[in-house]
């Protein structure tokens, strides 16, 4: 078997920037253990796969332990692998994932994707290693819909947290640590030590809940967002009723073959 795959560069206008994504376009479905031995080999935050469907596609992903329900940055570069080297010319994609229907639509050089909001609500009780693996800052409170959002007071408690991955595996679930940004609207961090990715450079599926968190906090609809790894990367975000948008470019780095 022969697969072909892309490795872009998404949330970046150059390379080495942005989170990358392995894509592999199949004409059919292949063993869901073979996808997550592909993903553990290519030791990449999330290799996506997509399958056409009709006028759409189904699309799943996986990071290099297992399969997630949602993946921004690697729906940002499946699009763009669509839009670039697959000759897709219709103005909207639409994937379909275990989180619902995904909507992708490109404005020049800018992909925005289409995807369900997550409001996280404020909880009281969380596990201890929560907070400690994050070295105890002094935060502003707790949320959770998917993950954990822990917002802290401002960018520089956000950019200096050095957090214990180990610790941080005890806690379970992801991480997202967020704060208001000096230049951009709200800074965040991921980090998802049980997923096999101690540091997501740039998580779309973080922003399906930081974008109507910060809708409420901020009362704004359209927002600008940087994510503040070491590559980094910048998001346009619109809250837009019960669903967010989050924009950014893809760069392409490299088309290889997969021989199995």
């Amino acid at each position: 078997m022969k697969l072909t795959m892309y490795q872009v560069d998404a949330f970046a206008d150059k390379v080495f920037a942005g989170n990358p994504a392995a894509v592999i376009p199949l004409d059919k479905w292949i063993d869901d253990e073979l996808m997550q031995q592909i993903a553990m080999e290519n030791n990449l935050a999330e290799t996506v796969f997509f399958v056409a469907k009709g006028n759409d596609f189904d699309i799943r992903w996986f990071t290099p332990e297992l399969e997630i329900n949602l993946c921004g940055h690697a729906t940002l570069a499946s699009a763009y692998v669509l839009y670039e080297f697959l000759g897709y010319k219709k103005p909207k994609i639409t994937f379909h994932s275990k989180s619902g229907p995904l909507y992708v639509s490109r404005e020049d050089e800018i992909i925005k994707l289409d995807f369900p909001s997550w409001k996280p609500e404020r909880i009281d009780e969380y596990p201890e290693e929560l907070l400690t693996s994050l070295g105890n800052p002094d935060i502003v409170s707790v949320y959770k819909h998917r993950d954990f959002l822990v917002e802290l007071h401002n960018e520089e408690d956000v950019k200096n947290c050095k957090p214990d991955f180990t610790l941080m595996k005890r806690a379970g679930g992801m991480v997202i640590i967020t704060a208001p940004g000096k230049e951009v609207d709200f800074v965040s961090r991921f980090f998802a030590p049980t997923a096999g990715i101690d540091e997501d450079p740039v998580t779309g599926s973080a922003h399906s809940q930081l974008i109507p968190f910060w809708n409420y906090k901020l009362g704004k609809k359209v927002m600008n967002a940087k994510q503040l790894s070491k590559r980094g990367g910048d998001l346009y975000c619109e809250q837009k009723g019960d669903r967010v948008i989050m924009g950014g470019q893809c760069v392409f780095y490299m088309k290889g073959e997969i021989n199995i």
